[in-house]
């Protein structure tokens, strides 16, 4: 049964987000995923904060090993991220959204095939991490799951628009946007066949997740939150994040009965 929620809960996120790129407008998704940045910072801090880490530390492993293997795991996430290998920005340039070939200019310049590679390798390592989870716990499986699933809803109706933009048709957008989502899938089959006769492992693995969860939340959606904008605009942003880590207390009380 783990195995059969693990593949469901990899799969979850890139069915989801190319669903919901194949029914929207471009204009509509450009407002959307301008929303759902908000959410997912939440969802990601409440996650990693309020129920993974607690999680691990709540075991008998060292205290002093699972800070270090904070530390590590937020050091790693950058230097992968310097190497391009962990995409998962979410740049607005201001442009009302109106238009996808002025969305992103950032991120299309680099060609539409390097999204897809930091991708595939992005959605590789959230598949692993979902694995660690379930394999810890099941409870805490599907709260690691609905983290990942708030993040790359955003993401991947993002690159989405990013491979519009790089030339990319709509129908082959989608295609290669899903077929870089069943890497979680992959990254979640060979997690559970490899890390299963590790459990003293699991800890210091839910802390790397911990670390890729809190990176992502802190170096790259807080910073797209931080910009001068109309008094509505902030509100809106503080509500969305207030709503996910709502929605992380609320899940994770009710998963507890």
């Amino acid at each position: 049964m783990t195995l059969l929620y693990i593949v469901l809960a990899t799969l979850a996120g890139g069915l989801l987000s190319v669903l919901i790129a194949a029914i929207l407008t471009v204009r509509v998704l450009g407002v959307l995923v301008k929303h759902l940045v908000s959410l997912s910072a939440g969802v990601l801090l409440g996650t990693a904060l309020l129920q993974v880490l607690p999680e691990a530390f709540e075991s008998r492993a060292n205290t002093h090993a699972l800070f270090i293997t904070l530390l590590l795991g937020l050091l790693f996430f950058f230097l992968l991220e310097k190497a391009e290998l962990y995409r998962h920005g979410h740049h607005h340039e201001g442009d009302g959204h109106a238009h996808y070939h002025h969305y992103d200019q950032e991120q299309a310049g680099r060609g539409g095939w390097a999204v897809l590679l930091g991708d595939s390798i992005h959605n590789f390592c959230d598949g692993v991490i979902i694995a660690a989870a379930f394999l810890a716990d099941v409870r805490l499986g599907w709260m690691t799951a609905l983290a990942i699933v708030a993040h790359e809803i955003p993401q991947e109706v993002g690159d989405y628009i990013v491979l519009l933009n790089a030339g990319f048709t709509r129908a082959r957008a989608l295609l290669f946007n899903a077929l870089s989502g069943l890497a979680s899938v992959v990254g979640g089959v060979l997690g559970y066949l490899v890390v299963e006769p590790w459990r003293e492992l699991f800890p210091y693995l839910l802390v790397v997740a911990s670390s890729s969860f809190v990176y992502i939340a802190v170096a790259d959606l807080l910073p797209q939150l931080q910009r001068r904008l109309r008094l509505s605009d902030t509100l809106a942003q503080l509500g969305w994040l207030a709503a996910g880590l709502l929605s992380v207390v609320v899940i994770g009380g009710l998963s507890r009965h």
